[in-house]
């Protein structure tokens, strides 16, 4: 098995992207069912999925990003009735799924003992994040995988999340990716599992993993073995967070729901401060979503070689560059161009990115936390 993973080259990464046909979706799947890792399409950013049953496919997910293990996944299902054979759901989490989902939301619920979902994806938490993407391609692979699917962003640890099946290919193109320094000791399965898409067992803790005693690391051909294309995300943005293990619903992160909409079904919503030693949702640490240039935020003049990601429509001279997220405020086109524009810009002759105030209502919160994030120093 190790001598098949590391027959993977990341420059041939390009050559996998397939148009989302039907029958491109059945190879997808057996491949997710063979422990492969395949990135796909849903309405808020393209994933990295691998089969959230198999500790060893979570692991390739982890050492392909660089992402630090005590971060946890997102896993995805097509709705409701898969979700509860995963997770305890409240009458508030009926409420939400059946209002939201499918949707961009992702809801952290208690974790089902007898679940059989990979530890790791979880963080090694007793809660899981659960998703059911609205997006067809996304939702004709879960059905044809016929598991559930841990997806993180399709991008590098810490950089910009991919909104096409391009910038997904262009993130792994590198053969030698950093590997994150707080991956910590692995989970693994007892011998014998996760062969052949055999059911989950019991999942133990251990100081190593496998016959070699160690986990994989980034840089082993752990890439995507396909990436499906269906064309630019229409969210852009990554979903929102509720955690509902409480008392009151806790706002984890901002994303493709609006924090208004959420009040209008629960009423109090409580706004999470971040933890980034013990992080309970994806996307807590300081530096996140960022470009290789710098990024300045609420911009009102330019500085020299500077381009611009301008929000209404005026946007100040002396830039090098201006694009527009939008024109007529549109918080949604706004998001929807978010990262691809950050792309766009993220160029050795652009000296920084420099973004214009946006809003702090409705996406707008999602917005500025992702910006937030790309401009805060990075470790």
């Amino acid at each position: 098995m190790r001598k098949r993973l590391r027959a993977h080259t990341y420059g041939a990464v390009t050559n996998n992207i397939v148009r989302a046909s039907e029958e491109a979706i059945e190879r997808a799947a057996r491949l997710l069912r063979m422990g492969e890792l395949v990135a796909f399409p849903t309405e808020t950013v393209y994933g990295l999925g691998g089969d959230a049953t198999s500790e060893e496919a979570v692991a390739r997910i982890f050492a392909a990003k660089g992402r630090p293990r005590f971060n946890p996944l997102i896993v995805h299902l097509p709705g409701l009735a898969e979700a509860e054979a995963l997770a305890v759901f409240d009458e508030r989490a009926r409420m939400a799924a059946l209002r939201f989902w499918p949707g961009p939301l992702s809801l952290v619920l208690p974790r089902r003992p007898e679940s059989g979902l990979s530890l790791l994806a979880s963080a090694g938490l007793d809660t899981v994040a659960l998703r059911a993407p609205a997006h067809p391609v996304a939702q004709a692979l879960l059905h044809a995988a016929g598991r559930p699917i841990a997806a993180p962003s399709a991008n590098r640890s810490g950089r910009v999340s991919p909104t096409t099946a391009a910038h997904v290919a262009a993130e792994f193109e590198d053969p030698h990716p950093p590997i994150a320094r707080a991956m910590g000791p692995p989970l693994s399965r007892n011998a014998g599992e996760g062969k052949s898409g055999a059911a989950p067992r019991t999942i133990a803790r251990t100081a190593g993993e496998g016959a070699s005693g160690r986990s994989p690391e980034a840089g082993e051909g752990l890439g995507p073995a396909m990436i499906l294309d269906a064309g630019p995300c229409l969210v852009g943005i990554e979903s929102t967070v509720l955690d509902l293990t409480g008392p009151t619903p806790e706002l984890l992160r901002a994303g493709g729901v609006p924090l208004e909409e959420l009040r209008e079904v629960f009423g109090d919503i409580e706004v999470a401060a971040p933890d980034e030693v013990a992080p309970r949702a994806p996307g807590w640490l300081a530096s996140h979503y960022a470009p290789g240039r710098p990024v300045r935020l609420d911009a009102m003049d330019a500085r020299p070689g500077e381009a611009l990601l301008a929000f209404g429509p005026e946007a100040a001279p002396g830039f090098a560059e201006v694009l527009f997220l939008s024109r007529s405020g549109d918080l949604g086109e706004a998001a929807a161009n978010l990262f691809a524009m950050l792309r766009r810009l993220d160029r050795p002759e652009v000296a920084g990115i420099a973004v214009m105030s946006i809003p702090e209502i409705g996406l707008g919160r999602a917005i500025n936390d992702r910006l937030g994030r790309a401009a805060a120093p990075k470790p």
